[in-house]
């Protein structure tokens, strides 16, 4: 039996779970997030704490055990108290900004760089080089974030272009001339 898979959930004072056949749902001030459990597993509300049990025993179900209950956790902590993802951009000239539902990128292309936002994903540019991606969903945080470092990935040689905060990227030097 899984470590992570027996641990139970405490759900916090504002939000709001309940489980509907196979789904399960969360409600809270940031949100609402729903996931389909599997047949395999049975989802137990009882006095503020979720418990994720599995119903067959079997190798497959062990190693999704604690997948399905970090996947619970990640969705109560969402709805309470949101993820937020932070990015930098580096270089001469590159800035972001949004526009309605878009966010506008120019990292030294020929034309700039548009990208929709997703529902659910709030993105906020400061600086002109401060991104910052929040949302109740983490999977979606995390995704989105990435997509948007994937636009220019911080090259070693001047350290140009998009990275998490605090990220550290290891420079090389340049050719020498003999």
């Amino acid at each position: 039996m899984s470590r992570i898979g027996k641990q139970p959930v405490a759900i916090p004072t504002g939000v709001k779970a309940q489980m509907s056949g196979q789904e399960f749902s969360v409600e809270g001030p940031k949100g609402q997030l729903k996931m389909k459990i599997p047949a395999s597993f049975k989802v137990l509300i009882k006095d503020n704490i979720i418990t994720v049990s599995p119903q067959a025993e079997g190798n497959k179900t062990g190693a999704l055990h604690g997948l399905y209950r970090s996947m619970v956790s990640n969705m109560v902590k969402g709805v309470a108290v949101g993820y937020t993802k932070e990015l930098e951009i580096q270089g001469v000239g590159f800035k972001a900004a949004v526009q309605g539902k878009k966010a506008i990128f120019n990292l030294g292309y020929s034309s700039p760089v548009e990208m929709k936002i997703p529902d659910g994903i709030d993105f906020k540019v400061a600086e002109n080089v401060k991104l910052i991606v929040s949302g109740p969903d983490k999977q979606q945080v995390g995704d989105f974030s990435a997509h948007i470092k994937d636009l220019f990935p911080a090259e070693p040689y001047k350290g140009k272009g998009i990275r998490f905060k605090g990220e550290y990227v290891r420079r090389k030097v340049g050719k020498t001339v003999a």
